[in-house]
């Protein structure tokens, strides 16, 4: 086991093993569906920005793991580009 692995266990300790890679956001400028993937090894609170798939506008996603493995996920227009 690496030490990457030993703070994936901190963060999310085992339970049933599965946390999200994924998730479906509604795009803030066009309504469009965007299905993101998810990085859990990036931290249990992340905000960063990424572009529509269909309109290509920035928003800014804000990802909070909870410990049971699922993400709550939040989009809003990111008008600062």
């Amino acid at each position: 086991m690496s030490e990457h692995d030993d703070e994936l266990d901190e963060e999310f300790p085992l339970g049933n093993g599965t946390v999200e890679t994924e998730a479906t956001v509604l795009c803030p400028y066009c309504g469009e569906i965007n299905e993101i993937a998810l990085d859990p090894g990036s931290g249990r609170q992340q905000e960063y920005v990424e572009d529509c798939q269909v309109c290509c506008r920035p928003w800014r996603l804000v990802v909070t793991y909870l410990p049971d493995g699922t993400a709550d996920v939040s989009v809003e227009a990111d008008d600062l580009r």
